[in-house]
């Protein structure tokens, strides 16, 4: 196998490679631009396919594996004691608000293609103590599905268009956020028909309905 030439091939790697862990802890990293942008790159024959699908994988796995056993383990308690554990405690509190609680296997493989899911799924599952192989398993198959994806994007969009770089990059991350909105839109709706059938078992048994909310993080896992 050809190694290409060029400064890209020492470059993207390890920077995508942090950038996809720290994803999971902090949603505003741009990982999903970055392995978009490896795909594009593909295209004009930049980098290696396989080393992009395997570093974007590995890159989501271990940032799976590292915010699951920091909130299974109630580390983000201790997280709280410095000014930029605090902002990451408030990413992730504010990415279980808006995503939700759901600690499911599917939640967890699926939640990564809506902006903020995979963090919301992720922490949850670690505060519901799920247990640590189906974990591993789920994130595995999640992490090589979205690698998969979003590398896809930008293949596609590098091939099919005489754009330069960063306009294939913005369309490949245009298709994703769309493909993202839709399929939450579709797990909102698949929630509501649940949510509406626990508002009358809920008045039939004298209890007061309410509106949910989403504990802090940081209250929702002491340590053990």
């Amino acid at each position: 196998m050809e190694i290409p030439e060029g400064p890209w091939q020492w470059l993207y790697y390890p920077m995508t490679l942090v950038l996809v862990i720290a994803d999971a802890p902090v949603p505003a990293s741009p990982s999903e631009v970055l392995v978009i942008g490896g795909g594009t790159l593909l295209a004009h024959g930049e980098l290696l396919l396989p080393l992009v699908v395997l570093t974007a994988f590995a890159g989501s796995f271990c940032g799976d594996a590292l915010l699951f056993l920091l909130f299974r383990g109630g580390l983000n308690t201790w997280l709280n004691r410095w000014r930029w554990g605090r902002l990451i405690d408030r990413g992730v509190t504010a990415a279980l608000q808006k995503g939700g609680e759901s600690s499911t296997y599917a939640a967890i493989v699926a939640a990564r293609f809506i902006p903020g899911g995979r963090t919301a799924s992720v922490a949850a599952a670690g505060l519901a103590e799920v247990p640590l192989k189906p974990f591993l398993i789920s994130s595995a198959s999640g992490s090589a599905i979205w690698a998969a994806w979003m590398t896809g994007l930008g293949l596609a969009s590098g091939l099919a268009t005489d754009l330069p770089l960063w306009a294939n990059v913005a369309l490949g991350t245009l298709v994703g956020i769309l493909a993202g909105t839709i399929l939450a839109a579709v797990i909102r709706l698949r929630r509501r028909p649940a949510a509406l059938r626990a508002v009358p078992a809920e008045a039939a048994a004298g209890v007061p309905a309410g509106p949910a909310t989403v504990p802090s993080s940081g209250s929702a896992a002491e340590p053990r």
